[in-house]
């Protein structure tokens, strides 16, 4: 019997709107809320911070999507460079992160829909929101990418409307009344931890970039096209959230709302009334449906490798559907889990991804002085020590930098969640007295020459 396995059908554009869709243009007016209380109106430079750390991550993600271009992300990167246990307790940790992302999602639609319809029950719109993220997933990774381009352009319409009225407004006095100001960059009279603190949340944001990687044996080409798809993506999004912060905080001085959660509700219609304050309702469920269905894509992937490896249960998370060749059954295991929405605040939510995603981000720069500067001994030049080493130990440093600044309970909550994971990896490993189960590479998933290639790059 031929085993299932994913199909190679993605191309470099469906790849790239496919993360863009997964990080969500709309996702800055979600998180605008949370990120100018904590970095005290600073979100400016918090988002440059955070992309910073971001950039030389992706480029760790990158070589390492070159090197092993399947399925699993920082699972499979830690696993085939480092250790399988240490991989495995990555895997574990992200899936924090893949997994309750479109939880995400759904907590962000309802904020707002709440605000609009303040009768309809919480427990209903999480409901309605999950089912309408699990089924379009179910039905193959060609439909998600078809129909996440539509709505990232619907998007990105809407963000540069925003930036228009947003500037018009400043032009007639509105706010600081000027559009130059260095005040959401910096201020000196916040201090840069609280600055970090910001950017350890708005980490978030950029998160789609790594799921890119969990697309590797459903795109073609991918040892080219994965690492092309990141730094265009990575490099797309940063223009809109950092654009959006400066103008956002120059129209809205400070950091007081009425509520903080739907803030960019309040900016919104500062700028462009009751009309522009539908019109940007009916943007952010379009834009958190499109990033659910493509994170709940991403998260299943993880699963699925972590299943083929049996070190989750393969008859779960292995399965691939017979006639939409997608982890079907993981797929509705992470619908589940966003039914806890229910009883989970968003703010809740963000800081417990951010713990998994930047140890995540740690370990997959970590890989690529593991595999090419160690392993395979690219030192020979000035430029190989600054790619394999100088690069990605930057970008280790940055993100656990910043992991250092997330909220203790985000810690505390993290660092159980890895303590079970440990606790499962001594029970499977028999206290370590045998191997982990690993997937090997085959001429279905990855062709011969691949890791010749990878040593050219």
């Amino acid at each position: 019997m031929k085993r299932q396995t994913l199909m190679r059908t993605l191309t470099l554009s469906q790849v790239v709107f496919l993360g863009i869709a997964w990080n969500n243009p709309m996702v800055f007016f979600n998180t605008y809320g949370i990120a100018t209380v904590t970095s005290q109106g600073v979100i400016m430079g918090a988002y440059i911070i955070a992309f910073l750390a971001i950039l030389f991550t992706a480029f760790s993600y990158g070589k390492m999507a070159k090197a092993f271009p399947i399925a699993g992300s920082a699972y499979t990167f830690t696993q085939k460079s480092i250790n399988p246990q240490l991989g495995f307790l990555i895997g574990w940790t992200i899936m924090l992160d893949y997994m309750l992302t479109p939880m995400v999602t759904c907590l962000m639609s309802t904020v707002f829909l709440n605000a609009m319809f303040p009768g309809v029950p919480h427990a209903l719109w999480i409901t309605l929101l999950t089912a309408t993220i699990v089924i379009p997933s179910i039905l193959g990774v060609k439909f998600t990418a078809s129909t996440g381009k539509i709505f990232v352009i619907a998007q990105v319409i809407f963000v540069c409307i925003f930036w228009i009225l947003t500037i018009k407004s400043l032009l007639a006095g509105v706010g600081a009344g000027t559009l130059f100001s260095i005040q959401p960059l910096f201020n000196a009279e916040i201090k840069l931890p609280v600055i970090l603190a910001g950017a350890s949340i708005l980490c978030f944001s950029f998160l789609g970039f790594d799921s890119l990687t969990t697309l590797s044996e459903e795109t073609i080409n991918p040892e080219k096209t994965i690492p092309r798809a990141i730094i265009i993506m990575l490099l797309t999004i940063g223009v809109l959230y950092i654009g959006s912060a400066y103008l956002a905080q120059l129209v809205h001085p400070g950091f007081a709302f009425e509520n903080t959660d739907s803030a960019a509700m309040e900016v919104v219609y500062l700028v462009g009334g009751n009309l522009f304050k539908s019109l940007f309702v009916t943007a952010v469920i379009l834009g958190n449906f499109s990033s659910g269905v493509a994170s709940t894509t991403s998260a299943s992937r993880v699963l699925y490798a972590m299943g083929r490896d049996s070190v989750l249960p393969k008859k779960v998370f292995g399965h691939i559907h017979s006639r939409f060749k997608t982890p079907s059954t993981g797929i509705i295991v992470i619908g589940i889990i966003s039914l806890l929405g229910i009883v989970l605040t968003l703010d809740q939510v963000i800081k417990f991804i951010n713990f998994g995603a930047l140890i995540a981000f740690a370990s997959v720069n970590l890989s690529v002085i593991a595999h090419y500067f160690i392993r395979n001994r690219m030192r020979s030049s000035f430029t190989e020590y600054m790619r394999y080493l100088v690069m990605p130990l930057i970008g280790a440093g940055f993100t656990l930098w910043l992991w250092s600044h997330l909220e203790v309970d985000a810690l505390i909550l993290g660092g159980i969640w890895m303590a079970i994971g440990f606790g499962y990896l001594i029970y499977m490993t028999k206290f370590f007295r045998q191997g982990l189960p690993e997937f090997s590479f085959d001429k279905e998933i990855i062709p011969e020459n691949i890791l010749a290639e990878d040593i050219k790059m």
